[in-house]
């Protein structure tokens, strides 16, 4: 198959090992790969060659994988996205899809959930499966937190405000992985 045959990706992640990782995996699966750091980077990829998929991460140093979902659907609404996060919450995950993400999967995750999101219709799954147990205390903290976050548009000192926290005590809760339940 030739580059031109080739489905165009993009894959977006501020961990260099992991990104090379991926990519080397999706070449493999016949995809042509151009790979990003961070939001403005990869702005100037998709600029330059506007991808059919995109994979991205939502957590990056300076501008969120939420920007960027929202500028490539803008770029082209054909761009099929995928939202890898180490930090999945029940808010970014509804405001990635809102931006026109396809599906939202938290890290760790395998090359062929990828692909399977990828390759997914774009219509819900009525049979989700639902989890029999409600969430811990912790989880449900950071959701809170993740959904006032949101409503102060992403600023900090304004969520700690609203949230009655010092300031550093918020940051420290956001440096945190969010439990898994």
């Amino acid at each position: 198959m030739s580059e031109i045959e080739k489905p165009s990706l993009l894959l977006v992640d501020d961990d260099p090992t992991f990104l090379s990782v991926l990519a080397r995996a999706m070449e493999r699966r016949g995809f042509s790969v151009q790979c990003a750091s961070n939001v403005g980077e990869a702005l100037r990829l998709a600029t330059e060659d506007p991808p059919e998929y995109a994979v991205v991460d939502l957590k990056m140093p300076g501008e969120s994988g939420l920007v960027l979902v929202k500028h490539l659907k803008e770029m082209d609404e054909a761009t099929r996205i995928v939202v890898l996060t180490g930090y999945a919450s029940i808010i970014t995950a509804v405001e990635a899809i809102k931006l026109g993400a396809i599906h939202y999967l938290a890290k760790p995750v395998k090359t062929e959930e990828i692909l399977a999101a990828l390759r997914r219709k774009e219509e819900g799954d009525a049979s989700a499966g639902i989890n029999e147990h409600p969430m811990s205390v912790n989880r449900l903290e950071w959701e809170h937190i993740q959904s006032v976050l949101a409503e102060h548009d992403g600023n900090i000192s304004a969520t700690a405000r609203s949230l009655n926290m010092h300031r550093r005590t918020l940051q420290r809760k956001l440096a945190k992985k969010p439990s898994r339940h």
